[in-house]
């Protein structure tokens, strides 16, 4: 680790045991923020939003059903906090759903990609289209199986010709099945991405094995017209926006975070204290070993709860406590802050203090919450959650 990253990681978890700031120092730190305690929060939040990579949070949408898919991606890829189970289960760091906007009686569908980033990188795109049971009159008929194709619509003026159409996906279908039917598209996405202009949408054709045209009434898909909204046609986006590379970049070679330095902030109305007494209250703050201590952020609190999906919150934990000499392994030191605290015991040179507690594992969260778009989204964010505590 360099020595301005040591430097700003010491100055981000020993600000206990540095003096009081000067007055008005958190508001001259926030760009535009006033001397009250409302400009303070909003800027706070703005910082927060900044965090989750947002600029303005998305309208409320408390009164909308997310779609089961995306719920059940969810509790796959993290526990109940939002923790990642996993990090190797979710492809990317980013999973949209989008619903069709033609709601046409045909088998056409159109899905706006505009909410995706330029910069983000397609890895899958999935049509989902749920296949509704024969209707009775026409329920029995000698062929068990239908071959169903998804073209990607290059030409809205040549629809039935081969030129006006690129195939995607096609497959072999059991004509009596009911369900969710899950189809591959990542290269029309892609193409939409590059050029918005190209995105005419796509056409599903239903064919039997002999290549005749089936007829609709057989198979039929459900559509945004005429049916409810957990059956509508749905295209699923597995992107990732880069993030996950450049936390990455952001790592020393021993994988420990090189975290930004961010200010104190105070609790709001409350008296200046001292910042022994705002870490540790009327303990003495060596009388505390370093310890991983709970640290819930409450989405409500901050008013974000009628877009966010889940977590309703999460507990980020921070690290608190000193760093004696001599080290035991309980405190997971490093071998810098072994020597550093040798050295501060031995007062061998002047002004070295003792090492720091300090988070030396992360976990990253998954938000799953709606877009201004009314898309729902299910997006991974690295080192948010102290996974243990250390002395560095």
């Amino acid at each position: 680790m360099s020595l301005v990253a040591v430097i700003s990681l010491a100055a981000l978890v020993c600000a206990a045991t540095a003096p009081p700031p000067p007055p008005n120092y958190l508001e001259n730190r926030f760009d535009g923020a006033g001397d009250g305690p409302g400009e303070v929060r909003s800027a706070a939040i703005k910082r927060l939003l900044e965090v989750f990579g947002m600029e303005d949070p998305p309208l409320a949408r408390s009164h909308m059903q997310p779609p089961q898919y995306m719920l059940d991606l969810y509790n796959t890829v993290a526990d109940v906090d939002g923790v990642t189970k996993d990090p190797y289960l979710l492809e990317g760091n980013t999973v949209r759903s989008f619903f069709d906007k033609l709601h046409s009686e045909q088998v056409e569908y159109r899905f706006n990609l505009s909410t995706v980033a330029r910069s983000e990188k397609v890895l899958t795109a999935e049509l989902h289209l749920f296949k509704l049971r024969p209707q009775a009159a026409v329920s029995f008929n000698r062929h068990h199986f239908c071959q169903v194709s998804v073209y990607q619509l290059l030409d809205s003026s040549r629809i039935n010709i081969t030129q006006g159409k690129k195939l995607l996906s096609s497959r072999l279908i059991p004509i009596h099945s009911t369900g969710w039917e899950v189809f591959t598209i990542t290269q029309a996405a892609r193409a939409w991405m590059s050029d918005e202009d190209s995105n005419l949408g796509l056409q599903v054709v239903v064919r039997t094995l002999g290549g005749s045209q089936m007829d609709m009434k057989l198979v039929r898909f459900a559509s945004g017209r005429n049916h409810h909204q957990s059956k509508q046609p749905m295209l699923v986006v597995f992107t990732d926006d880069g993030r996950r590379s450049a936390s990455l970049e952001n790592k020393d070679p021993n994988g420990t975070p090189v975290l930004p330095v961010l200010p104190q902030l105070p609790v709001a109305g409350a008296a200046p204290r001292s910042a022994r007494s705002l870490d540790y209250g009327e303990e003495d703050a060596t009388s505390l070993p370093c310890q991983r201590l709970p640290l819930y952020v409450d989405f409500e609190e901050i008013g974000w709860s009628g877009w966010i999906v889940s977590p309703r919150g999460y507990n980020a934990y921070h690290c608190k406590g000193s760093c004696p000499f001599p080290l035991g392994q309980n405190m997971r030191p490093t071998n810098h802050a072994t020597v550093q605290s040798i050295i501060n015991a031995l007062k061998l040179t002047k002004g070295i203090e003792t090492p720091c507690c300090v988070p030396d594992k992360l976990f990253s969260i998954n938000l799953l919450y709606f877009d201004d778009d009314e898309n729902v989204v299910l997006k991974q964010y690295d080192d948010m959650v102290a996974g243990s505590c250390g002395c560095h």
